[in-house]
């Protein structure tokens, strides 16, 4: 395999001086995302409106990238969720409800650039599952948006809808090493690369997982002691090791983390959950405390309605819906539209009768969720406790400690004065 030119760079953001320290006190390495030199870690994409534009400007503003999950954002909008309640189920209702979307998505694009003050990166996180998934990505490119990152499922598509924008990074999330050369192989043959590549370990990780079979989560090909070195020889072998850095996701929680898995060869590490907690995390304040006091035994594995397995906390609706499970998959049927007129997902084991997979609408129990409703949300949630345990903090103090491993105190506020 030979070398593909990168498209278009870009002009490197700074990371703050006040960052830079941290990373020096705590000997890190930052990472480079085409032409941006960025902090370790990343901020993963959380659905449905769990990481929207006060959590990914508030990362990226401190050096680092901050994500935007693409999923149902007119949720955080009451004009757009006016214009779109109550309308009569069918096309017209689908039709205004994804038009309604594209413009949230937008403005929290928007937002997310103003708060971020012109730092860092903003990528939007876009579920190759989703229905929405071309459309949400041409509008997020047209947009400006930094980085696209898909998930749950493979985007071997993505740079075709991406061709027009040379200058966005493109970042597939896989589980393996044979993912990653399946991926690169076939991107290969539209002359791009990824410009980084999340590895997220399907045991660890929370929300949808990267495994065909809640058996396969055990499976040791996704340990990073395994994935991680896998995947830097194949791309050494194809001869762009160096084009093409890893991202490292799941369950991680510590500086000593972040140091292990750049020692594998990780670039940089994705969290997820140690963000949505934050203050700044777009939440509901009682969805943070759902997740900030939930333990591992309060976690349990299960196939979603988009037919993948899924990890969130035992709460009294999945409790219920679990108890329920096996009698409602045995009377699935395909119905002729959604309940909803959403039709969020390309396949949904609800609307299409997959007796196999989830009996839920999950929109409607995300949306539960992210309002902080205990009793009937969906609390996807990835193994481990958090650094701060129940509390709930700031992006700036989550980013201090992971970075330098090291208590909060005042001498660690104290940067020089340049970068």
């Amino acid at each position: 395999m030979h070398a593909i030119a990168k498209s278009a760079t870009q002009t490197p953001n700074p990371i703050p001086a006040e960052s830079a320290h941290w990373l020096q006190l705590g000997g890190l390495q930052a990472w480079r995302l085409r032409a941006r030199t960025l902090l370790p870690i990343v901020q993963g994409g959380m659905g449905i409106g769990v990481s929207a534009h006060r959590l990914a400007g508030a990362v990226a503003s401190l050096g680092g990238l901050g994500t935007i999950s693409s999923v149902d954002l007119r949720r955080h909008h009451p004009d757009l969720m006016q214009r779109t309640n109550g309308l009569t189920p069918g096309q017209a209702a689908k039709d205004a409800i994804d038009a309604a979307n594209l413009e949230a998505l937008a403005r929290e694009i928007a937002l997310a650039r103003k708060r971020a003050g012109g730092r860092g990166t903003l990528a939007i996180n876009v579920m190759r599952a989703v229905t929405a998934y071309g459309p949400s990505i041409t509008r997020a490119l047209e947009c400006g948006i930094d980085a696209v990152v898909v998930g749950a499922g493979l985007p071997l598509d993505l740079p075709d809808l991406a061709r027009e924008h040379p200058e966005a990074a493109l970042i597939p999330i896989l589980s393996d090493a044979r993912g990653v050369q399946l991926v690169v192989r076939k991107w290969e043959r539209k002359k791009r690369l990824p410009d980084a590549i999340v590895i997220e370990h399907p045991r660890l990780a929370g929300g949808h997982l990267g495994a065909a079979r809640i058996a396969d989560l055990q499976d040791p090909r996704f340990d990073f002691e395994n994935a991680i070195p896998q995947a830097r020889a194949f791309l050494r072998s194809a001869g762009i090791e160096d084009q093409v850095p890893l991202i490292a996701a799941g369950g991680i929680r510590s500086m000593a983390d972040i140091v292990r898995l750049q020692g594998l060869g990780a670039a940089a590490v994705q969290l997820g959950t140690p963000f949505a907690v934050t203050e700044e995390g777009d939440a509901d304040p009682a969805f943070k405390q759902v997740l900030a006091q939930a333990t591992d035994d309060a976690l349990v594995e299960f196939i979603s309605v988009a037919g993948l397995p899924a990890r969130a906390i035992r709460t009294p609706w999945l409790d219920a819906y679990l108890k329920q499970e096996s009698k409602l998959q045995s009377v699935a049927h395909a119905k002729s539209r959604c309940t909803k007129s959403f039709d969020c997902l390309a396949q949904c084991g609800l609307r299409d009768g997959f007796k196999d997979w989830g009996q839920f609408c999950i929109d409607n129990q995300l949306a539960a969720a992210l309002r902080g409703d205990t009793r009937k949300g969906l609390f996807f949630r990835g193994v481990g406790a958090l650094p701060f345990g129940d509390q709930i903090r700031s992006v700036r103090d989550l980013l201090q400690t992971l970075l330098t491993g090291a208590p909060l105190t005042a001498d660690l506020c104290q940067s020089p004065a340049s970068v």
